[in-house]
């Protein structure tokens, strides 16, 4: 029996990748580079600042200037943290609707406390989150089982009865590895080069409402 529903923010609940670009953007010009088109920073934009930077400068975490550049496109980034965002559409209906059945529901998201919340904050949910564990809330992100356990821990509800939703293979496995009913997001940033098939979702759904077919009444 579901008890509790939790959702990954970026792609999932929110369509973040529009400011995320724009930060970019604003950083590629900065450094003299030609931009990058929506197309090819929507599927990476759940990868974060890493996945940002490599499409838009070649370089990953080990690189010499990979943190300087990290720090300057967050900074862009958080000036214009909702300037583009908006929920999916759905969404706010999905979360009245469950909130109607009288389940809970909360956020755990990769996003680091300083991003996530304020924009919670500024996004117009119809009903506050009753937990939202944020990338660094218990010091590491998923796919490690942490975030997802102190989600179930403050609903008070046994990570058996959650349902995780999510569009990255970070968030299926997270909430594979501790007995959650695992949801992906179809509609989400999902790359060409990725295989959702083989993360092994218990659900797909491509639209957010399809979730409540599989939401107890």
């Amino acid at each position: 029996m579901i008890k509790a529903v939790l959702f990954d923010l970026d792609g999932t609940l929110a369509d973040t990748a529009p400011d995320l670009g724009a930060a970019l953007n604003r950083l590629l010009a900065e450094e003299g580079r030609p931009s990058q088109p929506y197309a090819a920073i929507r599927p990476v934009a759940s990868h974060g600042a890493r996945g940002l930077l490599e499409l838009g400068f070649g370089i990953g975490p080990t690189h010499t200037e990979f943190a300087g550049l990290r720090e300057r496109l967050l900074a862009h980034y958080e000036q214009g943290l909702c300037d583009s965002t908006r929920l999916f559409d759905g969404v706010g209906e999905l979360i009245t609707a469950i909130a109607g059945r009288g389940l809970k529901w909360g956020i755990v998201t990769n996003k680091p406390m300083r991003y996530t919340d304020p924009l919670i904050g500024i996004l117009p949910l119809p009903i506050a989150p009753q937990t939202c564990v944020s990338g660094d809330t218990v010091g590491i992100p998923k796919p490690d089982p942490k975030p997802m356990l102190h989600a179930a821990a403050e609903l008070g509800v046994d990570p058996a009865h959650c349902l995780y939703v999510g569009d990255a293979e970070r968030d299926i496995e997270a909430g594979r590895r501790v007995g959650m009913t695992t949801v992906l997001a179809s509609y989400g940033y999902i790359a060409e080069h990725d295989e959702p098939a083989a993360w092994g979702a218990d659900l797909t759904i491509r639209h957010p409402l399809e979730l409540l077919a599989h939401l107890p009444d």
